[in-house]
């Protein structure tokens, strides 16, 4: 199986002044892309993970990255690198949903260190993504760092949340 994906992440905004005889504008547009063709080598990946899912409050799950998940067509992925990594949480959400701090054998080369979080509020979006030169992405290890927790945080109500993982398999 073949797999060509790109990620993209973009800013647009326009600061403003009235002045006395017109307006001054500061514009700011940024947009980053990385297109990713079949493969494991820099500018490469070979695999997909994507669904929407739901958490009861105060519920938590770990994401096995390494040979639990499965693709759309059913078969095992297994990431030896991940190079994207989006998780957008949904806008009825009360809770918000965190990513990162597994009790065990977690997958924290994005974050730093295993206690690191990052909280995806209501209607937000977390997206990393590797560069297009960059070979290594961010490492996962079978067996003792390859958990992506993902946690509920509160009691009360669900969330729902998407994510995206893109990768290679060595």
């Amino acid at each position: 199986m073949a797999l060509t994906s790109t990620l993209s992440v973009a800013a647009s905004a326009e600061l403003t002044s009235s002045l006395d005889l017109g307006t001054a504008s500061a514009p700011v547009n940024m947009r980053r892309a990385v297109t990713l063709t079949s493969g494991t080598a820099a500018g490469q990946a070979d695999r997909v993970f994507s669904d929407r899912r739901t958490l009861a409050a105060s519920a938590t799950e770990d994401l096995d990255l390494a040979g639990v998940l499965l693709d759309a067509f059913g078969a095992a992925i297994s990431f030896a690198r991940i190079k994207g990594l989006i998780v957008s949480a949904a806008a009825a959400n009360t809770n918000n949903v965190i990513v990162g701090n597994a009790t065990s054998n977690g997958f924290v080369s994005w974050v730093g260190g295993a206690a690191h979080t990052v909280t995806v509020r209501p209607g937000a979006t977390l997206a990393l993504f590797a560069g297009q030169a960059d070979a290594t992405g961010y490492a996962v290890t079978a067996g003792t760092g390859d958990l992506l927790k993902v946690a509920n945080s509160g009691a009360g109500s669900s969330v729902t949340y998407d994510i995206v993982l893109i990768g290679a398999s060595a």
